[in-house]
């Protein structure tokens, strides 16, 4: 079964869960009060805005919105089968609101991820409104400490739930592991879920006064969305600045530009063929896209050089890794990766730069880039030769082994290179048998 094939399948089976779960609330629908119904309407304006000003998250490849809030607000408030109508509504009419445009791209660009959005929003409701009602607390006062419990064990569900059927997603179209990719989820988002959380718990107790009261909640849940969509624009605009440096270093030196993306899918490879972790991997792809990033300040006469470069070029020329090191250490999503960038030119005997480190003194992901970089270069023209065959550079990387790289490191690229022969001359084959 293929990628398309499995989505299709998952988002169909969601959907349908989705249709039980508004069948069960509309079953069992009870009368409501006059100010349910005002409140109700204010939520579904409230829940709109925030859906259409959801935070994209680059990294994670989600959105996370501060209708969070207004759900679990409605969930305590109003109880299951208006929580769950409110969901409905509301993200059926934002996602043809905000995916109007891409009706022309289908099933897979429109339909598909329409359907998920709203599926899985009124799953997660249900199973955070279920809680609530075979607890016998489906509607919340608050007045005592057990009903902040049975809130926050609502919240509980709603965070796995949500995170769990986001991340499926993501792990099926991206193949990125789900245990790791929902964890890490879990790490980054519990806090903004938290505070939402509190901010739900704000919005029932300002109800218990009025339910015009509920307005004095607006301005805290706004300061969190807006302080939460400035921390990712500050980051989104960070890679932005560092995709626009590699797009200047492209223009003095394609090499260095292309050289860089090639290594970090090699670096990638090398790192999958160790068994290394998710967040290990994205680590390597993250350093390695970046390592030569410094070069930028190196210049044209030293940098473009058809020859051998001369001692005193070479001093200019050694600054890059510290250079690279130094632009992106002071930023969050690249001051993990700084060191590894910083000794990306140590060698395994010492003989390396900046600081003649050896053996595993130098960090795995600068090892790892290391021997990318070497085989990368070896293969490719460089302005003072043409690039070596793949065997040629096969037993280069041996020579090198033990001295300028780790001796595992080299048999682990050394292995993926093998096995990549072997797989284009096995699809030789099979096209050949195929004609």
């Amino acid at each position: 079964m293929n990628t398309a094939t499995r989505i299709r399948f998952y988002v169909g089976a969601l959907v349908v869960l989705a249709g039980i779960c508004l069948a069960y609330a509309m079953a069992t629908w009870e009368p409501i009060t006059s100010s349910q119904i005002v409140l109700f309407v204010i939520f579904l304006v409230l829940g709109g805005l925030a859906e259409v000003y959801a935070t994209w998250v680059p990294a994670f490849r989600m959105e996370i919105s501060s209708s969070i809030a207004i759900y679990l607000a409605a969930l305590f408030i109003l109880g299951l089968p208006l929580a769950v109508l409110l969901v409905f509504l509301t993200n059926l009419f934002t996602e043809m609101l905000l995916r109007w445009d891409n009706r022309s791209d289908g099933i897979e660009g429109f339909v598909i991820p329409v359907l998920f959005n709203v599926g899985q929003l009124i799953v997660t409701a249900t199973l955070s409104g279920l809680v609530l009602r075979f607890t016998g607390h489906e509607l919340l006062v608050l007045g005592s400490g057990a009903d902040y419990v049975y809130a926050v064990m609502a919240f509980s569900i709603y965070l796995i739930a949500n995170l769990a059927l986001v991340t499926s997603i993501i792990s099926l179209t991206e193949r990125r592991p789900f245990i790791y990719t929902f964890l890490r989820g879990l790490k980054e988002f519990t806090v903004q879920y938290v505070v939402l959380c509190v901010a739900a718990l704000l919005l029932t107790v300002l109800y218990m006064i009025s339910v015009w009261h509920v307005f004095l909640a607006l301005f805290p849940l706004a300061l969190v969305h807006v302080s939460f969509r400035g921390w990712v624009k500050l980051q989104t605009e960070a890679r932005k600045t560092f995709e626009n440096i590699s797009k200047l270093l492209d223009e003095r030196d394609h090499y260095t530009a292309v050289h860089s993306t090639s290594v970090a899918e090699l670096a990638v490879c090398i790192g999958r063929t160790m068994g290394l972790s998710q967040r290990q991997i994205e680590s390597i792809d993250v350093a390695a896209r970046v390592h030569d990033i410094g070069k930028v300040a190196v210049p044209d006469s030293i940098l473009l050089k058809a020859g051998p470069l001369t001692p005193e070029e070479w001093v200019e020329m050694k600054r890059h890794p510290v250079i690279s090191a130094e632009l992106i250490e002071g930023l969050e999503i690249y001051a993990s990766v700084a060191d590894a960038v910083r000794h990306e030119h140590e060698h395994w005997d010492g003989t390396g730069y900046p600081s003649g480190l050896s053996g595993e003194a130098i960090p795995l992901i600068s090892r790892i880039i290391c021997a990318a970089d070497v085989y990368d270069a070896l293969v490719t023209d460089r302005p003072y030769r043409k690039a070596f065959s793949s065997a040629r550079a096969k037993d280069i990387l041996c020579e090198m082994k033990g001295r300028d790289l780790d001796p595992a490191i080299t048999d682990a690229l050394l292995s993926y290179l093998e096995q990549e022969e072997d797989d284009a001359v096995l699809a030789v084959e099979n096209a050949s048998c195929a004609l």
